[in-house]
């Protein structure tokens, strides 16, 4: 995981089928690749910051981690960038601790790893803007002051003075890591902009297939390159290969999978999307259409987890997928054992229903494609393999077909056809047994939720105590009570 200085992580969202992370290279392969970059790095620090710590967390230490191919600016970028953020932190960690030598070795590493990044960037990128070199030319001067400030530090021994010093190399390791980041994110949005620039002018479509594919792992990196990626309008050259028919279905679920990174909920980049708004029908009525077309279950999560992450986006998508029959599709593909069949997907299924059923329209549409049988299903799901991430999925399957079945009994219809179902007896049974709901407590607010909806439409569906413990108590008390519930072995 790289972080840039400010808090800003580049974190990995994991999807199936996503390529290797750009970090994850066997450690003596990328030692032989960057031996030549390697040399010239340690010499300098051995010359400049004798003698050599001893210490044990010493062997822990960065010399270089991953080398760009050559002309890959790229990567060169997000793998140097990597290195230095972490000696940042590190840095700040030894700091706390007033291991003046490790922080002093350290600093000079830093530098020798700055250096190397701003000197091999200008290698194999095109000029500069005035912006890059005035940053590049400040960061560089804050590498020497803490140098040099941290080597002052060795020789003081006055505890007064060197608590007024930390202060200081505190203050610079700061500006230090500001410098970094705002020279990292220009460089990054350089290169992220001509990656987009080249798919936009590409007419070949193994390179539009490749460059997608390029743009998809820079999305694993996380919500930095996202928010870049948003920023130079990368998502609306995505729309041109959704909506263009000659690409292979392959590519167009790259596509999705790229629109489906970045405008993951969970990125604090969607004010950096107000274009996608102009596209957005178009990105829409595709990714329904490869939806429906899907000719794996691959293929299908990337359309359907795209489709998911818009309708958290703007309430107008969920509108736009009622008139494109949305509901029928997704109920349709729940029986295409082909395109769902994983708990992952379904997850993906239910999100959409769930923001979809605040429209009043959408309550009739379930009813007439069996849609309640659907959720009630879902209530039900179980994982397979008993792996942590599938356990996780299922949960966010439960809790979600329960917040759906709570929005959809708003309409009587849906109510009573939920009664009929039994989906009363299958919610009590998810609030009273927490094997069946894996101890979950966001999966037991929303069954309580869903029950109380439905309690208030047909009472009489309820014994007495189930109405006294889980429907007339305040819900924090019903929780509570649930929470606390030991099941019976009897």
């Amino acid at each position: 995981m790289m972080a840039l200085p400010g808090g800003r992580h580049l974190d990995s969202i994991t999807l199936p089928g996503q390529r290797l992370h750009l970090m994850q290279v066997d450690s003596v392969q990328r030692w032989m690749e960057d031996l030549k970059l390697m040399t010239e790095c340690e010499c300098m620090c051995v010359l400049q910051a004798k003698p050599i710590s001893l210490e044990e967390d010493a062997q822990g230490d960065l010399i270089l981690t991953g080398g760009p191919g050559p002309g890959d600016p790229l990567q060169l970028l997000l793998k140097r960038g990597w290195v230095i953020s972490t000696e940042l932190r590190r840095i700040g960690q030894k700091l706390a601790q007033d291991r003046w030598a490790r922080v002093h070795s350290m600093s000079v590493r830093l530098t020798c790893h700055a250096r190397s990044m701003v000197s091999e960037y200008s290698a194999v990128s095109r000029n500069s803007s005035k912006e890059m070199g005035q940053i590049e030319k400040l960061l560089m001067e804050k590498c020497s002051e803490l140098s040099a400030v941290t080597e002052r530090c060795l020789q003081v021994e006055n505890e007064h003075v060197l608590k007024s010093m930390k202060a200081c190399v505190s203050e610079t390791l700061s500006m230090l890591g500001q410098h970094f980041g705002q020279l990292l994110e220009l460089a990054l949005t350089r290169e992220v902009q001509a990656l987009v620039r080249k798919i936009d002018a590409s007419d070949n479509i193994y390179t539009t297939e490749s460059t997608t594919g390029n743009l998809f792992s820079l999305t694993q990196e996380g919500a930095p390159l996202c928010r870049i990626i948003a920023k130079v309008d990368g998502v609306l050259c995505l729309a041109d290969i959704l909506t263009d028919d000659s690409h292979s279905e392959a590519t167009r679920a790259e596509a999705a999978a790229v629109v489906a990174q970045v405008t993951s909920p969970h990125l604090p980049v969607t004010q950096h999307l107000s274009s996608f708004m102009e596209s957005m029908e178009e990105i829409v009525t595709a990714l329904i259409k490869l939806c429906q077309e899907a000719s794996s279950g691959e293929v299908f999560l990337l359309a359907s987890a795209a489709l998911a992450n818009i309708t958290f986006f703007d309430t107008m998508a969920c509108e736009m997928l009622l008139q494109l029959n949305a509901i029928r599709v997704l109920l349709e593909a729940c029986s295409d054992k082909q395109r769902v069949d994983t708990p992952y997907t379904r997850d993906q299924i239910v999100t959409i229903l769930a923001n979809m059923s605040v429209l009043e329209q959408c309550a009739s549409d379930i009813i007439q494609e069996n849609g309640v049988q659907l959720i009630m299903g879902m209530l039900s799901e179980k994982p397979r393999s008993g792996t942590p991430a599938e356990v996780a999925a299922c949960e966010r399957v439960q809790q979600k077909a329960a917040v759906t079945l709570a929005r959809l009994s708003r309409d009587p219809d849906v109510a009573r056809e939920a009664v009929r179902l039994s989906c009363m007896s299958r919610l009590i049974e998810l609030c009273r047994s927490p094997s069946e709901r894996n101890s979950s407590d966001a999966v037991l607010v929303a069954c309580l939720a869903a029950l109380r909806r439905l309690a208030g439409v047909c009472p009489e569906g309820l014994q007495d105590s189930d109405f006294q413990q889980l429907v007339q108590p305040r819900l924090v008390d019903s929780f509570l009570l649930c929470s606390n519930m030991e099941e019976s072995f009897v």
